[in-house]
């Protein structure tokens, strides 16, 4: 090996370097849709688990005082919630550093966009049924609220008033009427 040269070209131009070393670091980036109200709640949140810092530590604190802590159920019970909580107020801080807040009371139209309320008549049962189509973080069902990347959203975006709609959920296909397209 000793006595060998080696040379080493250097290119006059070099390669695109990617600052993302895969898809989902690129993708995770991208900003996350959504109405004031839920940013509001996700900064509400974010304000929660921070005033939880102090009652943690001091869980640490008062369960390190009780000897060894290889063995400690305390201690360990108390770090796990220490971890669970900073890892919720990085996702939350990172959801809210992306967000792309949509005044929703700015919107209109007949066409199904982010932000609209629709109301649904099933075409099977003539169940009526009211979504508001939301980003992912402030999605719940229970309210009313279904993400825009729900299978029923995306089958709704760009529909109008009067159209029918099949969506392929976990119980089989569904069909519905849009009866309303709303801007609250």
């Amino acid at each position: 090996m000793f006595g060998k040269e080696f040379a080493v070209a250097e290119p006059d131009h070099r390669p695109a370097i990617s600052l993302f070393s895969s898809k989902e670091e690129l993708e995770a980036m991208e900003k996350i849709p959504m109405t004031a109200a839920g940013y509001t709640m996700l900064e509400k949140e974010l304000k929660h688990c921070q005033s939880e810092r102090p009652r943690i530590i001091q869980q640490i604190s008062d369960a390190r005082t009780h000897g060894d802590l290889s063995e400690n159920a305390e201690y360990h019970a108390a770090k796990e919630s220490q971890s669970l909580n900073e890892g919720r107020i990085a996702e939350l801080e990172d959801k809210l550093a992306r967000a792309e807040v949509i005044d929703v009371s700015k919107l209109s139209g007949e066409t199904i966009k982010f932000g609209a309320t629709v109301t649904l008549i099933d075409e099977d049962t003539d169940k009526k049924q009211v979504w508001q189509i939301v980003g992912e973080p402030e999605a719940d069902a229970k309210s009313g609220r279904i993400s825009i990347t729900s299978p029923l959203a995306r089958a709704l975006i760009g529909k109008t008033k009067g159209v029918s709609v099949e969506v392929v959920t976990p119980s089989g296909a569904k069909a519905y009427e849009v009866k309303k397209v709303e801007w609250r």
